[in-house]
């Protein structure tokens, strides 16, 4: 058996990498539109901010290392086109040479593209203008060798989700002066605005200018440096730096599977069933490119790094004939900016709502361990569950590093997955040590501030 994937992040990769763990005797090859396969692209601001060096660090595993396992890499090779009834795959050199790949079975990863979300500009300046985007490792090197030869003192960041907070502490801790802009009404729109607006706040102390309400609707090149130009607020609204960042977020990258038959669904990503199969025949997809079968939403699109590696692994089995399932996302995500953490799972309160739930929220402060050992510090909490049968349906929490935020969110992850009441929640049996936490954890702290505030309702 032949098993060709495409793509060399993480839904590609993890794909080769299960069936060769399955079965040693297929034959699996990767095709890789660069030379870079297997990087973290999660782990790029961490390079600018000079926490991970060198680049080539941000490799889960080397060239050589993926070979090692039975692998064959086709690096520098843009899949172009497939012919499902014949069961063939058209590719392109970097000599410009068009080749077939005959498969057995076709896994695409092709991941998602840099959304320019209208923007005018976007499309035509590029790194030469100082104009970047951050979604490869091509865009890390172009930025890096803007920061090398030209050492541009201002900055605009356009977008203040994940990867643009991330960003913001990266180019700050290059002594580069960061202008952030932000749509909505607060950074970090994925948390209610109560808890973003202590991101907020952490990003503001540390010298980042931070402008919420602000459209962008053009980036222009002038001869004072770049312009950004849109409303804030209503009002018309330009500024001006040496570099302009744009980390708006993505698009399902879906050319390929789309000029095949494949259907598009949710957030224009491809169909896919659980078992990562496209209804193509022989053909499986998965990663950000795909659409996300959500625990509590049912089919929707995110993408997440953890959901391309887990699907990977589920359409890596399924192509060498086996049955496995995705078994659906919780939507857990989690973000360091400086020195605070923010993590989120399941719903918010109008997500809720739209699915057809009966949220109810509440907020709580508790710290991370007992107070009389030093170093006590205060995670806020945000619970949502149902009104009418009490379960749970997300959680939010904002913590300083050191708080283990993050694996604190993993406990609310556990339950969601579960399907838990938020009582429930409650009487787990967690671990307590005085520095590390407290007979009835944060976690619990939140859940049982919940069930107080909630019990007229519920009654």
């Amino acid at each position: 058996m032949h098993l060709v994937a495409i793509g060399g992040s993480d839904a590609g990769i993890s794909a080769a990498l299960r069936a060769r763990e399955l079965d040693p005797s297929v034959d699996v090859t990767v095709v890789v539109a660069d030379r870079y396969p297997n990087f973290s692209i999660c782990g790029i601001p961490y390079y600018f901010s000079g926490d991970v060096q060198p680049w080539q660090s941000l490799a889960h595993r080397t060239a050589a290392d993926l070979e090692t396992t039975g692998m064959s890499l086709r690096l520098d090779t843009l899949a172009t086109g497939i012919d499902v009834a014949g069961r063939r795959l058209t590719v392109r050199t970097s000599a410009g040479e068009t080749e077939q790949i005959a498969y057995d079975e076709l896994m695409v990863g092709t991941g998602a593209l840099p959304s320019y979300a209208g923007i005018a500009g976007l499309d035509q300046l590029g790194p030469h203008d100082g104009v970047h985007v951050l979604h490869s490792m091509g865009d890390t090197f172009a930025l890096d060798r803007h920061l090398d030869e030209r050492d541009p003192k201002t900055a605009i960041i356009i977008g203040a989700g994940y990867v643009g907070l991330e960003m913001a502490e990266g180019l700050t801790g290059r002594g580069i002066r960061v202008t952030q802009l932000q749509r909505g009404p607060e950074v970090l729109s994925t948390l209610d605005p109560e808890l973003a607006s202590l991101v907020h706040a952490e990003v503001a102390e540390h010298g980042v200018e931070v402008l919420t309400g602000t459209t962008v609707e053009a980036v222009t090149k002038t001869d004072s440096g770049l312009a950004v130009v849109g409303s804030r607020n209503g009002e018309p609204f330009t500024q001006t730096a040496d570099l302009v960042l744009a980390v708006v977020g993505v698009r399902p990258n879906t050319q390929l599977l789309e000029a095949a038959g494949a259907t598009l669904g949710a957030g224009r990503a491809v169909v896919v069933d659980e078992g990562m199969r496209t209804g193509l025949p022989h053909v499986y997809a998965a990663g950000d490119g795909v659409v996300t079968h959500h625990r509590l939403l049912g089919v929707t699109y995110l993408p997440l790094g953890t959901t391309a590696h887990k699907q990977g692994r589920v359409a890596g089995e399924n192509a060498i004939g086996g049955d496995a399932r995705f078994a659906g996302s919780v939507g857990t995500q989690v973000v360091k900016v400086f020195d605070l953490v923010a993590a989120r799972t399941g719903l918010r309160e109008h997500e809720a709502s739209a699915a057809g739930y009966s949220p109810v929220s509440s907020t709580a402060v508790a710290d991370d361990h007992k107070r009389y050992y030093p170093g006590a510090q205060p995670i806020t909490i945000r619970i949502t569950g149902d009104e009418r049968d009490g379960r749970l349906l997300g959680a939010q929490l904002v913590g300083r590093l050191g708080t283990e935020t993050a694996k604190r969110v993993d406990t609310y992850a556990t339950a969601l997955f579960a399907g838990l009441t938020v009582e429930q929640v409650s009487d787990l049996d967690l671990s307590y040590t005085p520095p590390l936490g407290s007979p009835w954890d944060a976690v619990q702290i939140a859940t049982q501030q919940w069930s107080r505030e909630t019990a007229g309702v519920r009654a």
